[in-house]
C-alpha cells in the first residue's frame, strides 16, 4: 500500500485507503464522474471489528465478490489487496472495538447511464471507524414498523446484492421512525415481510425458529448465516419459510440480526406487542452462542 499524507498511527478520525493509498479524511476524493456517486453503480460491506480483528473477513469479501458479479463490475485490484488494506486501516484505527466499511464502484465514466462507458478502473474504498454508540437500551428490545417498498435490485440477477442505491432503505427507515419504530420491515404486495431495512428477521414460535428464504431475494447476511448455525449448535429447530404479519403477531419471540448489532430482541410490530413483549429465552441464547462464536474466532 502506499501512503499519502495521513494521521500518525493510533488516530481516533475515521481511516480512509482510498484506491491502495491511506489518505486524511479532508485529503479524501472522489471524482464527479465516478459512477458510485452518478448512479450508485457500487457495492460494498461493512463488518465489525472485535480486538482490532475483522469477524467473518472472509465471509464479507466473498459476499462482496458476489455483489460486484451480480453488478458485471470486474475489480481492477486482487481481492487479496484489499484484505491487506483492511487489516492496514483497522491497525491505523486507534479503537479496539469498531467496524469497517468497503466500497467499490465501476469508477469513472462518461456521463451516461450505459455501464460500458465506464473508463478505467474501479474504485475502492476502505474506511474503518470506532464503532458508533449503540442505544443503551437496544437489547431491551426494539419495535418494526412494516413499509410497502422493494430495493433497487429486486427480480434481477443482483437481488441480494449489497448496493450503494440504498434510497428504498433510507425512505423505508424514515417512514418507520415517523411511527415510533426502530427498524422498517420490507413487506412485498402478498404481504410477505422479507428484511429489516439493515437486518434480517426471524421469529420464534413453539420453540421453532423461522426466517425468510434467500429464494426471497433477501440479504445473505453474514451474521444471519452465523444465527442458523448457532441454533444447530444449540439443539434448535430452524426452518426457512416466508413470514407475515401475523407469524410475527402470533410468535412468542423475535428478533433481528446485523453485523454491528448482532443479535436485538424484537417486542413489537406496528404498534403490538409480540409474546410478553420481553427479549425471549431463545433470542438470549443464540445471541449468547454468537458471542461464544465471536470469541472463538
Amino acid at each position: 500500500m502506499t501512503h499519502g499524507h495521513a494521521h500518525g498511527v493510533g488516530t481516533t478520525d475515521p481511516v480512509i485507503v482510498l484506491n491502495g493509498v491511506h489518505v486524511a479524511l479532508s485529503d479524501a476524493r472522489i471524482s464527479v464522474l465516478d459512477r458510485g456517486f452518478l448512479f450508485g453503480d457500487a457495492v460494498f460491506e461493512v463488518l465489525r471489528v472485535y480486538g482490532r480483528a475483522p469477524f467473518a473477513l472472509d465471509e464479507h469479501l466473498a459476499r462482496l465478490g458476489r455483489s460486484l458479479e451480480g453488478f458485471r463490475i470486474e475489480p481492477s485490484f486482487p481481492m487479496a489487496e484489499l484484505r491487506r488494506e483492511v487489516h492496514e486501516a483497522i491497525q491505523l484505527l486507534a479503537h479496539d472495538d469498531a467496524y469497517v466499511r468497503v466500497m467499490v464502484s465501476r469508477g469513472e465514466g462518461a456521463l451516461h447511464l450505459d455501464p460500458r462507458r465506464a473508463r478505467g478502473p474501479t474504485t475502492r474504498v476502505v474506511i474503518a471507524a470506532p464503532l458508533l454508540a449503540l442505544p443503551a437500551d437496544l437489547y431491551d428490545g426494539v419495535s418494526i414498523a412494516t413499509v410497502r417498498a422493494e430495493r433497487s435490485t429486486d427480480h434481477t440477477r443482483a437481488a441480494g446484492a449489497k448496493t450503494a442505491a440504498y434510497v428504498a432503505n433510507l425512505l423505508a427507515l424514515q417512514v418507520a421512525q415517523e411511527r415510533g419504530a426502530y427498524e422498517a420491515a420490507f413487506t412485498a404486495s402478498d404481504g410477505s415481510i422479507s428484511e429489516g431495512h439493515s437486518s434480517n428477521l426471524f421469529v420464534v414460535r413453539g420453540g421453532e425458529v423461522l426466517t425468510p428464504p434467500l429464494s426471497s431475494g433477501i440479504l445473505g447476511g453474514i451474521t444471519r448465516a452465523l444465527v442458523i448455525e448457532a441454533a444447530r449448535d444449540e439443539g434448535v429447530t430452524l426452518r426457512e419459510r416466508l413470514l407475515f404479519v401475523s407469524d410475527f403477531e402470533r410468535a412468542d419471540e423475535a428478533f433481528l440480526t446485523s453485523s454491528l448489532r448482532e443479535v436485538v430482541p424484537i417486542t413489537a410490530i406496528d404498534g403490538v406487542r409480540i409474546g410478553d413483549g420481553q427479549p425471549g429465552p431463545v433470542t438470549r441464547r443464540l445471541h449468547a452462542r454468537y458471542a461464544q462464536r465471536v470469541r472463538a474466532r
